[in-house]
């Protein structure tokens, strides 16, 4: 019986050590950027580390409402991509974790003002402007003007051609109605978007998913980031792309560790490997055409040029902020998507 005992407890140590082994080479991977892209960096990762990542892919809204529904319990160790409002008021609400990465010194100053702004809880790992693409076959077909303004797309001719997501679901559709605030005023930016609401054929849960629909002549005009507008250009489809004549808002797309992460050391490897020149580089196998946050990082030379932009002075710590944020998306509930199309 005791002799028994010995390789029964011998077992349990044994299990134990496997069990804990197992548990060290795993990631859980909350990603909103596209899909082949969070697909590729999951991969990637995996064959550079040998760590078995699990990914699930959200628009930056649904993530950050999972990470706030799991906070008791967290389930996922990092999350990378998306814009970066989202994560601001998760590291506001202290759903994400300080860590300070050694590869700081290779970023850009914005990447790393995202991080100083929000505590070192996030990061930043691309940026990209705001604006929309249209489908030049279906704006001729329909006898519709090019649009090159924002205010070109409240004109009564192109109602129920316009597009663009749900500013609660969608990190994109928030910078684009944190943006008309800034760029108008608050009032008439709300009046922008009530205008705005009347010539929408639909919101969409994801950001990017307009310009797609647009690609593929479902839809004349899409409201997102640039570089998704480029991508479908890229792709062969007839996307005009457009950079607004009254300026524009732009996103720093961000990455934070998952305060209470079950895997933190996994987590902190994952969030170092992102920052480095090979991981960003990545995206040019996706045609994903965003600017990296590593300096030594290519640039696709079909990205935007966000020098050509004319950028307005985005507020990322007031609109990231969860008062604001929360008290924007209940305003635009409350009066203009209850408005009739």
């Amino acid at each position: 019986m005791k002799k028994l005992t010995v390789t029964f407890a011998g077992s349990l140590i044994a299990f134990a050590a496997s069990a804990t082994m197992a548990h060290a080479d795993k990631l859980t991977l909350y990603c909103s950027a596209q899909e082949d892209w969070c697909q590729l960096m999951a991969r990637s990762f995996e064959d550079a580390t040998g760590i078995d990542v699990n990914m699930t892919r959200k628009s930056s809204g649904e993530t950050f409402a999972q990470v706030r529904a799991e906070s008791a319990n967290p389930r996922g160790d990092v999350w990378w991509g998306g814009t970066g409002d989202p994560h601001l008021q998760a590291a506001e609400e202290g759903l994400t974790a300080e860590y300070i990465s050694p590869m700081r010194e290779q970023l850009h100053d914005w990447a790393i003002s995202q991080a100083e702004s929000a505590g070192n809880r996030t990061i930043g790992i691309y940026s990209g402007a705001l604006g929309y693409g249209y489908n030049t076959e279906l704006l001729e077909a329909n006898g519709l003007p090019e649009p090159s303004c924002w205010k070109d797309l409240l004109k009564p001719e192109f109602k129920g051609h316009v597009q663009m997501a749900n500013p609660n679901s969608s990190g994109t559709a928030y910078t684009t109605l944190a943006s008309m605030v800034q760029i108008f005023g608050e009032d008439e930016g709300f009046e922008f978007m009530k205008g705005l609401h009347a010539n929408i054929n639909q919101y969409t849960k994801s950001g990017s998913a307009p310009i797609k629909a647009a690609g593929r002549g479902e839809n004349t005009v899409g409201i997102v980031f640039m570089h998704d507008a480029v991508a479908q250009a890229v792709a062969g489809f007839p996307i005009k792309v457009v950079a607004p004549c009254e300026g524009t808002g732009y996103e720093i797309g961000s990455m934070s560790i998952i305060d209470g992460a079950r895997n933190m050391d996994e987590a902190k490897q994952f969030y170092d490997w992102a920052l480095s020149t090979d991981a960003q580089n990545l995206a040019l196998q996706v045609n994903a055409f965003q600017v990296p946050s590593n300096k030594g990082a290519e640039t696709s030379p079909s990205a935007p040029d966000m020098s050509t932009i004319k950028l307005i002075d985005y507020d990322f710590k007031k609109y990231g902020s969860s008062d604001e944020r929360k008290r924007l998306l209940q305003k635009w509930d409350e009066e203009v998507s209850v408005l009739p199309q």
